[in-house]
């Protein structure tokens, strides 16, 4: 019998090895997330302050990773145009690769997968505020390298409420980086950058050109 082996248990040295993954930590890989974003309207930026107070309120408090979607995560991204069309929300979907020359499988669940004509997508994967969003990082590579598009770059955002990151990940040199931490106990409200991210990945979405089937 095929052993089953939970995403969520992976290690990422063990997400690595399974897939010669390895990071790079050259700028000019992943610039998307550096470059200059779109400018941020006046009522948009009151929105966001409004989402960092409400989660600053609730953060004294246990919290449970289904609020955090919630009362941060939801809100951003319907701000950044990815709870609409084209953009077609899953969640929980599952996802399975089977180790060839081994006798595994592996499976876990995606929290939200948002498509765009099986081109492009961003895995979110949330945790607990109590635990770093690097936490993540190991679950959120699997389920992108679960996606078959070889062509192509695959986008991701972490977030634990608290802290967002980015990750981009090339399936043809089995290459992935890893954005700057972005955090709601700076000073400065860091979800302008990440709602501006998130609008330029959605910009770099709608320019590719539809998969022949």
């Amino acid at each position: 019998m095929a052993q089953v082996i939970q995403a969520s248990d992976l290690s990422l040295h063990e997400v690595k090895e399974q897939f010669q993954l390895q990071q790079c930590w050259d700028d000019r890989f992943f610039p998307e997330w550096q470059q200059e974003q779109p400018h941020l309207a006046e009522h948009e930026q009151l929105r966001l302050d409004q989402i960092k107070a409400d989660f600053l309120s609730l953060v004294e408090f246990p919290l449970h990773e289904e609020v955090v979607k919630l009362f941060v995560l939801a809100p951003i991204l319907s701000m950044a145009g990815l709870a609409r069309f084209p953009f077609v929300p899953v969640a929980e979907k599952q996802v399975e690769i089977a180790v060839e020359a081994e006798d595994k499988t592996i499976r876990g669940r995606i929290d939200l997968l948002i498509l765009h004509r099986q081109l492009w997508s961003v895995v979110i994967e949330s945790k607990a505020h109590q635990f770093s969003v690097m936490k993540a990082l190991p679950q959120a590579l699997f389920y992108m390298m679960a996606d078959t598009a070889l062509e192509r770059p695959i986008f991701g955002v972490l977030t634990n409420g608290s802290e967002f990151t980015f990750v981009k990940l090339l399936q043809q040199t089995r290459q992935y980086g890893v954005s700057d931490l972005f955090t709601l106990f700076r000073r400065e409200n860091d979800l302008y950058r990440v709602l501006q991210v998130l609008k330029g990945l959605r910009a770099i979405a709608l320019l590719q050109p539809e998969r022949l089937a």
